[in-house]
């Protein structure tokens, strides 16, 4: 695995799953929906449908809580012929709400780590999804005062990468990005020069996993937990 590059000057921390948890939330969701759903389909093919509908949507809707509930009425919609009740679409709504009121559950280690980083480095948030629902949880975690900057990114490429870089004005060799997703996260960075160090999360959405065909001559740290980072770099 590639050593981290000396000349860090900027930190990035992805947020979701990376500082505190949310693709359980999601998990949760999903079998929550695929049971309202239970007299059209059977749980698991709505599941399927559900993330196919996602997908086609992320160019409309982006990522985040909202476009996921979109998606949920819009699957429902489709699987009852048109024929779903007003009940049900209010109980869809109401798995929605109740993911964005979910309490900020930080990771192990988080507010340790980025106490001792902020001393020497600039950190900054470098998320996707709904920018308003990220500002909120930004502000839940009392995290926020640790980050000099917070980007919301519509897409996690290099080339979204590669602007963001520019506008800290910075090279690549001076950036280091910690998170969970190998595709958004890791790969994206390493193939623009700069560092990367995973954190892996127990569960991951099906649009961010990779091959091990992808990974396989990629350098870049993988850690167990977030305060190995400190091992690392401090």
């Amino acid at each position: 695995m590639a050593e981290v590059s000396q000349n860090i000057k900027v930190i990035g921390f992805d947020a979701d799953d990376t500082l505190w948890v949310n693709e359980t939330y999601f998990r949760d969701a999903e079998q929550e929906f695929g049971k309202l759903l239970s007299q059209f389909e059977t749980p698991n093919k709505t599941d399927q449908e559900l993330f196919k509908m996602e997908i086609k949507n992320l160019p409309l809707y982006g990522y985040g809580v909202k476009g996921f509930v979109l998606s949920m009425v819009e699957m429902a919609l489709e699987l009852s012929n048109h024929t779903i009740s007003n009940d049900t679409i209010s109980k869809i709504l109401d798995i929605g709400k109740d993911m964005i009121n979910k309490p900020i559950e930080l990771l192990d280690g988080v507010e340790d780590v980025l106490k001792a980083l902020s001393k020497k480095y600039k950190l900054i948030v470098a998320t996707k999804g709904d920018l308003l629902d990220q500002e909120r949880k930004l502000e839940k975690s009392g995290l926020i005062d640790y980050f000099h900057h917070i980007e919301v990114l519509s897409e996690k490429r290099e080339e979204n990468y590669i602007k963001l870089l520019k506008h800290l004005d910075i090279n690549p060799s001076e950036f280091l990005m910690i998170g969970n997703s190998l595709k958004s996260d890791i790969l994206p960075l390493v193939n623009i020069g700069a560092s990367a160090i995973h954190v892996p999360f127990h569960t991951t959405w099906i649009h961010e996993e990779v091959s091990q065909t992808e990974t396989r001559l990629v350098n870049y740290k993988t850690v167990k937990s977030l305060t190995e980072v400190l091992s690392i770099i401090e």
